[in-house]
């Protein structure tokens, strides 16, 4: 994993107790957890004492494994699930580079967001996980990376994914990208005892 995905991460909200907290609330091991997010456990923990900040991947990955959503990990407070969400209720949140907006309500089985993609090395990193995925580009154009497949998408494109396929996101230009994202959670944590990254595949490890 790049340097860019594990280090500190300005403005993002002390999330370690929330993610301990959600973790036992799934009744899953450091090492369940971790294996089903592509993390070591030595990397998770880390996360979970607070000597590492998560970048936006990785919070999507736990919000996955755990049956919850982004803005729960990061302890924010969710109103009511209201079936339509304004413009002006949604505000941006970093991490690690990304940025995202809550496009949905909580409480659903699948997030949507609104995320801006960074440009840089964080398209290195290669994701495996139970779910789907879909999105939709906005503005500028981005690579997506399908198994041994790359793809350009621009503005109006769109994909959707079982996210057991290796798959990669990064921005193609310097400008970034910026896209409609659509993932599943995992509404049953006991998926994660049979189900995790696929075997002799990368994904995002720890770094020394």
């Amino acid at each position: 994993m790049s340097s860019s995905e594990s280090g500190p991460v300005e403005d993002l909200p002390a999330v370690a107790p929330q993610l301990r907290a959600l973790r036992r609330r799934a009744s899953l091991t450091l090492e369940v957890a971790a294996r089903a997010a592509g993390l070591s456990p030595a990397h998770l923990s880390r996360l979970e004492t607070g000597q590492r900040q998560p970048s936006l991947p990785m919070l999507l990955a736990l919000a996955r494994i755990y049956g919850t959503t982004v803005s729960e990990l990061l302890g924010e407070t969710v109103g009511d699930r209201d079936a339509v969400v304004r413009a002006a209720d949604m505000e941006p949140t970093g991490a690690g580079g990304w940025t995202y907006w809550q496009a949905g309500a909580a409480g659903r089985a699948m997030q949507a967001l609104r995320v801006r993609v960074p440009y840089g090395s964080q398209g290195d990193v290669v994701r495996v996980h139970p779910g789907e995925e879909w999105l939709y580009v906005l503005k500028g154009r981005l690579r997506l990376r399908l198994g041994d497949t790359t793809h350009l998408l621009g503005p109006g494109d769109s994909a959707h994914f079982d996210s057991l396929t290796p798959h990669r996101l990064a921005a193609a230009d310097p400008d970034g990208a910026e896209l409609l994202f659509l993932h599943t959670l995992l509404q049953s944590p006991a998926a994660t005892l049979c189900i995790g990254p696929a075997t002799g595949h990368p994904t995002m490890g720890d770094t020394p």
